[in-house]
């Protein structure tokens, strides 16, 4: 096999770094990117709007996967770290007119590449890597290999970029124990890459080489290397913004339509109103901007309102009698129960207005047991003068409980009542405070509030004479009223 000496490699490899470092600095005087520091120049104004205008150049409305994708005639200049596995019994990298020995089975891998990309998807790549390891006997040693390749590489042009890659380059070896060599390889493998922003690029690569073997004729032997890197990208294309339709005047009518391009207008034609255009109706509406020209209306389009339900008379199916969305027109009632249909159990059946189910527009009858719960409800006995209630009341409140929970739709409103001694203003009060009581009975026994109500109402309806002690005892009372939904 051809064989080179291991300075002679390592002297190829920094040239071929170098020189496309170098070409690159033409290029800078032309416009692309340039990593001199006099690119920095400039004052703080001009630094500032440099940094805004790079700003501006990420902002993308693409999708995600494909921000900051590669671009054609890209630049990559990169640096890598990783471990290689040499060929621990079979590899050939030594002096034959030395004593063979092998390589410790793993080794740090580190070096840097270059490459230029065509085509977002295909490129071109070189680089070096050096691997410093031991010889892996027992009388050890110190070793140093080396490697310098060249390859294609196909990836897919998105953000996240799967690639694969093959090439050809050389491995090259140097130890006091095993003295120098060089070998051919072939080289392949793939990753992916992570596209940061426009600058920065992340690298995952696995790679073989594949090499000659020990004392085996044409023999191949693997190295393979596992990689993460670094690339700074330049040249990139940068990313063309989207023009939107152009509206010189600023009055919402792209110039493309607007019939006065310079001056700010209003419908149909971006142009804008004239104190002798004509106003047929007199509203106050010109007619070029009148949708109702013939009939005087108001805001927002010259038409009239008549039956004032927010729609106009232009599109309401029904102008002459208050409605609702879609066409203005009220909702139907087919039954005539003031429930509209949409919110009607019974259609064609009328609502029983009865301050039992009120809303579900039904007909129906108060329960028996709602009935006796309803009006002057005996049995419930207060404290003179006082709002406490006595204990003999317990087993009428219990019932009144228990036809509650039965009937959870039912809402009652608690009414206090008193005879006339004393003044208005006294009895109005303790009528109220005994209604608050029974109401905090009943809510104590687990009804919901938001069913209960109460009202004082004094001395004002009477049911008996409030010139005979019955007919005091009588006004003195409690009654559940039914209440509608």
């Amino acid at each position: 096999m051809h064989k080179l000496s291991f300075p002679v490699m390592t002297a190829l490899a920094l040239a071929a770094w170098a020189s496309p470092a170098s070409a690159q600095e033409p290029a800078s005087a032309e416009g692309s990117v340039s990593l001199s520091p006099a690119g920095a120049s400039g004052d703080a104004s001009s630094s500032k709007g440099k940094k805004k205008k790079a700003k501006d150049d990420d902002q993308s409305d693409e999708k995600w996967i494909k921000r900051y994708r590669p671009t054609r005639n890209q630049l990559e200049i990169g640096i890598f770290g990783g471990i290689m596995l040499p060929a621990y019994k079979t590899h050939e990298l030594y002096d034959p007119s030395t004593t063979w020995a092998p390589y410790k089975r793993v080794a740090p891998d580190i070096g840097a590449r270059i490459g230029f990309y065509p085509l977002s998807f295909l490129g071109l790549e070189i680089e070096g890597a050096v691997v410093p390891t031991k010889i892996g006997d027992t009388a050890g040693g110190g070793a140093f290999l080396g490697g310098f390749r060249g390859y294609g590489i196909f990836q897919l042009p998105y953000r996240i970029a799967p690639f694969a890659l093959i090439g050809v380059g050389f491995l090259g070896a140097q130890s006091d124990r095993l003295g120098k060599d060089i070998d051919p390889t072939l080289h392949f493998g793939g990753g992916v890459k992570f596209y940061v922003n426009r600058l920065i690029a992340l690298r995952l690569d696995i790679r073989d080489n594949v090499s000659a073997q020990y004392q085996v004729d044409a023999g191949r032997t693997n190295y393979p290397e596992f990689l993460l890197g670094l690339s700074i990208l330049l040249n990139r294309k940068k990313p063309e913004k989207k023009q939107g339709p152009k509206d010189t005047d600023g009055d919402g009518f792209f110039d493309d339509v607007d019939k006065c391009v310079t001056t700010p207008g209003v419908a149909p034609d971006g142009c804008p109103i004239k104190e002798d255009d004509p106003d047929r109706d007199g509203d106050g509406f010109k007619d070029r901007v009148d949708a109702c020209p013939d009939d005087p209306g108001t805001e927002p389009d010259g038409c009239p309102d008549t039956d004032g339900d927010g729609f106009k008379d232009n599109v309401d199916k029904c102008p002459k009698v208050p409605g609702e969305a879609p066409d203005g027109c009220p909702p139907p009632d087919t039954d005539g129960d003031g429930i509209i249909d949409k919110k009607d159990s019974c259609v064609n059946e009328p609502e029983t207005k009865n301050n039992y189910k009120d809303i579900d527009g039904c007909p129906d009858e108060v329960p028996k047991e709602v009935k006796n719960f309803a009006g002057v409800i005996k049995g419930i006995f207060f404290d003179v003068n006082k709002d406490t209630i006595k204990k003999a009341s317990s087993k009428t409140l219990d019932n009144a409980v228990k036809v509650l929970k039965d009937f959870p739709d039912v809402k009652v409103e608690i009414g206090g009542h008193t005879d006339s001694d004393g003044s208005r203003e006294l009895n109005t009060d303790l009528s109220q405070r005994r209604a608050d009581s029974v109401k905090k009975y009943l809510v104590d026994k687990g009804i919901d509030a938001s069913r209960l109500s109460t009202k004082g109402y004094g001395p004002d309806q009477p049911i008996a004479d409030n010139t005979t002690k019955k007919g005091k005892s009588q006004n003195r009372r409690i009654e559940f009223k039914l209440q509608g939904h």
